[in-house]
């Protein structure tokens, strides 16, 4: 694996869904580094590992939940390193037990698969059927790391970025919540 500046040169082999998050970058002028991976797909936060090495940086988790009716859907943003508490988060958003929507309703709202959740996939929801929520550690780095809608590759950019740049241009507004990642 190897350090890479801005969208790859040649797009052939490259799924639409990270043609169309390369694309969106650049229209937006996001300055941001990758590394490919297609070999060894990064599925879990442990797989992020390798990556996170090559672009220095801590790639966030991304969970896409929903409460129990299916009514109301989430991303939800946190450290890699810091557990899920499905309580802490339930609280801090007012709404009923959370719980990991189905892959449908995640190809269907962000246009990604499972492993490849990332906030880019909020381009592909136009209707803002989804909100984004972050933890407020996330928003303390410097860098922040995802995938471009698959998983096969890995991207950094500045926090800045995200939050100046990238979620005005997909008219989202963060909640914000504070997760300790504890279970008291």
């Amino acid at each position: 694996m190897e350090l890479l500046h801005g969208s790859p040169s040649d797009l052939e082999g490259r799924s639409g869904r990270e043609k169309r998050a390369y694309a969106f970058l650049d229209r937006i002028g996001v300055d941001f580094d990758r590394t490919d991976h297609p070999d060894q797909p990064a599925t879990t936060m442990e797989g992020c590992a390798q990556a996170d090495a090559v672009l220095n940086v801590h790639t966030a988790k991304n969970l896409f939940l929903c409460n129990r009716q299916k009514t109301q859907f989430f991303l939800l943003i946190m450290p890699g390193d810091k557990p899920f508490r499905t309580k802490e988060v339930t609280g801090q958003l007012g709404t009923s037990r959370l719980s990991f929507a189905d892959e449908e309703a995640m190809a269907r709202f962000l246009d990604v698969r499972p492993g490849s959740v990332s906030v880019l996939g909020l381009m592909n929801d136009r209707e803002h059927r989804v909100r984004l929520v972050i933890d407020e550690d996330v928003l303390k780095e410097e860098m922040f790391g995802c995938h471009p809608c698959e998983n096969t590759s890995s991207i950094r950019f500045s926090t800045r970025d995200l939050t100046e740049k990238i979620l005005p241009a997909l008219g989202v507004v963060p909640e914000t919540v504070r997760l300790s990642g504890s279970d008291g």
